[in-house]
């Protein structure tokens, strides 16, 4: 069976519990989806994802909320990461056949004065914090300092990460973009190879209203080699790129792309391809799991987020046809009941659907998330790089 449509949904940082190398990370025990279970006390509802086999995928200790399907619509198992690091470019770069197998640059205690005087000398501004916060309480901190000094607030995370915020008021989005773009210029090589540099602009009177707009921009690593939208690309094929997918890849092997505002907008985008005609992929990022719950710890908002998308996913399925695929993953966990506020090194789930399936069954513990590309390739008949086994063939 081969389809004339693939869509992938990545739900960023909605991982299935700690990987077989949590250990490594200090993520002993994170479990993104088995936490938010616990919180909802068996409120949890989530119909759609629970019909395509969401608690099938670990039966002996199933999501609170989420029976395991006695007949599952859909194909279901887990992902497991090879690249060396947690985050979101690691994790997409990798479902796109090019794992990140050499460390990117971590910085827990900050950045280098040298990388700080050049940014400084650059953008004639002057920068305060330079060490890991959490970006809602750093602009809480800092955000009236900043308003009145027109300083740049500089800040990373337990990811390959430089963040610069700044009002939008204070300083122009244009301003703040070319700066990030210059830090990016001088942080791809080492001794900084920095992932991603993002610009975090927000909005608001004083820091009990601070907050951040949809006009975060992130400048990422160029890809290091050819990928699998590449792939598709060069085949002919239509590449739509929803969200920050456009950002990770830096535009490569892109045929048209859209930003968003949030998950619920990356879903309307979503289903106007849906309604497209087109042959080829269609890939969408869900950052607000991520952004919103994940680094901020709160296991309520979501849980929420997550039903609100399962709302939503019914509707996308039901503009599917029967020569279209979705499949639904995620690019690491984020724990919302875990310590800390980074990411979590966890196992991610794989949904496979299609209006012209009769059932599932169990796609097992996938050793890569290349997995994932190396099954859209295969279905459009486009040879695929070394990373990566198509199931294909498994959806019967």
């Amino acid at each position: 069976m081969t389809f004339k449509r693939v869509f992938g949904i990545v739900t960023d940082s909605v991982g299935i519990g700690e990987a077989s190398d949590a250990k490594d990370f200090g993520d002993t025990g994170a479990d993104t989806l088995g936490h938010i279970g616990e919180f909802y006390k068996g409120n949890f509802k989530v119909p759609n994802l629970e019909k395509m086999g969401l608690s099938n995928i670990r039966p002996e200790n199933p999501i609170e909320g989420v029976p395991v399907a006695d007949a599952p619509s859909g194909y279901f198992g887990k992902m497991h990461e090879i690249s060396v690091g947690k985050d979101s470019m690691d994790g997409h770069w990798e479902m796109m056949g090019l794992p990140v197998l050499e460390p990117l640059g971590f910085f827990p205690q900050g950045f280098p004065q040298e990388l700080i005087d050049k940014l400084e000398k650059f953008s004639g501004r002057h920068i305060i914090v330079n060490k890991p916060y959490s970006g809602t309480d750093v602009i809480h901190d800092y955000g009236e300092h900043q308003m009145a000094t027109g300083d740049l607030i500089v800040y990373t995370s337990g990811d390959s990460v430089l963040q610069i915020a700044a009002h939008e008021d204070v300083i122009p989005l244009e301003e703040l973009y070319k700066i990030c773009e210059y830090a990016r210029s001088i942080t791809i090589d080492k001794p900084y190879r920095i992932g991603r540099i993002i610009a975090r602009p927000y909005v608001g009177p004083d820091k009990d209203h601070f907050t951040r707009t949809s006009n975060r921009h992130d400048f990422a690593l160029e890809p290091t080699g050819e990928t699998d939208m590449d792939r598709l690309k060069a085949a002919g094929l239509d590449v739509l790129a929803v969200g920050k997918i456009n950002d990770i890849f830096s535009g490569h092997g892109i045929t048209d792309g859209v930003h968003t505002e949030s998950n619920d907008d990356g879903m309307d985008k979503t289903i106007e391809n849906a309604e497209k005609d087109f042959h080829g992929f269609s890939f969408t990022n869900l950052v607000d799991f991520d952004a919103m719950y994940g680094h901020r710890r709160n296991p309520e908002g979501y849980g929420k987020a997550l039903m609100a998308f399962d709302v939503r996913l019914g509707e996308l399925m039901g503009k599917l046809k029967d020569d279209d695929l979705l499949i639904i993953t995620a690019d690491h966990g984020n724990d919302p009941g875990f310590k800390g506020t980074d990411h979590t090194r966890e196992y991610v789930p794989l949904l496979v659907w299609s209006p012209s399936f009769k059932g599932g069954k169990a796609l097992g513990i996938r050793q890569t998330y290349g997995d994932f590309g190396a099954t859209v390739l295969e279905n459009f008949g486009v040879q695929k790089g070394e990373y990566g086994t198509s199931f294909l063939s498994d959806l019967k």
